[in-house]
């Protein structure tokens, strides 16, 4: 099976926060900053795998520190581990106050994402070469992280399996 670097897979967007994106907090809307986090995963998960992907789960979106319309943020994702049609992407959101020029790591995500034929049938997808320090360390974690999202999918399921589809009215 064919092999690409994380670092083909990496990429950047840097933003401003403006008031219309903050809620009465005055800081950065949780939902805002998931947009971009949904966004810039699928872009490095296609840079991957060169194919159509499809969100398959946000696995966790950790906000550590609020960010202000006073900060910019960069997000930074790349794929740290795939299965046989999936991967896992790393996102880091890191919120810089232009004022003082001080950073802080403000969260972190793990998406999965599953690669497409043009069918829409799930596709082979490379496996994913670790270099750097941190791309090491996800990827050596990443098989405990799987497994949670394995347990994680049954439980769902089985909750839903619990709900009702019906309307109030009906």
């Amino acid at each position: 099976m064919e092999e690409r670097f994380a670092r083909e897979s990496r990429c950047f967007k840097t933003s401003r926060i403006f008031p219309s994106d903050v809620n009465n907090h005055n800081t950065l809307f949780g939902g805002k900053l998931m947009s971009y986090i949904d966004d810039i995963a699928s872009i490095a998960a296609h840079k991957h795998c060169r194919k159509l992907v499809v969100t398959a789960s946000t696995d966790s979106v950790d906000f550590l520190y609020p960010i202000h319309t006073s900060d910019s943020v960069c997000l930074e994702s790349f794929v740290t581990w795939t299965g046989k049609s999936s991967m896992e992407v790393f996102v880091k959101v890191v919120t810089e106050d232009l004022k003082t020029g001080d950073r802080k790591i403000a969260a972190t995500s793990f998406l999965t994402f599953v690669a497409l034929d043009d069918n829409k049938v799930p596709i082979e997808v490379p496996q994913v070469i670790p270099e750097t320090e941190e791309e090491m360390k996800l990827h050596e974690s990443a098989p405990q992280r799987a497994e949670m999202r394995r347990i994680r999918r049954v439980e769902s399921k089985k909750l839903a399996g619990f709900f009702t589809m019906k309307y109030p009215w009906e």
